[in-house]
């Protein structure tokens, strides 16, 4: 599934992100949503998230909705 509506992603899930700086290579960083950073419900690049490990960026896709 793909990260770019809001109502989809919650704290706990499994994702898959890209950084700020693996945009220009789509490299894709794994990890669980601490919390969910963009208020509006799409982005079309992704919803912005910051994980478990404290990195942020925007989902490319969800891996597990299971916590």
């Amino acid at each position: 599934m793909k990260g770019t509506k809001r109502v989809n992603i919650k704290s706990g899930m499994r994702v898959l992100i890209v950084l700020k700086k693996d945009q220009r290579s789509g490299k894709l960083t794994d990890g669980i949503v601490k919390d969910v950073l963009t208020n509006s419900p799409n982005h079309h690049y992704g919803i912005k998230v910051r994980l478990r490990s404290g990195e942020i960026g925007r989902v490319k896709k969800i891996v597990s909705s299971k916590h």
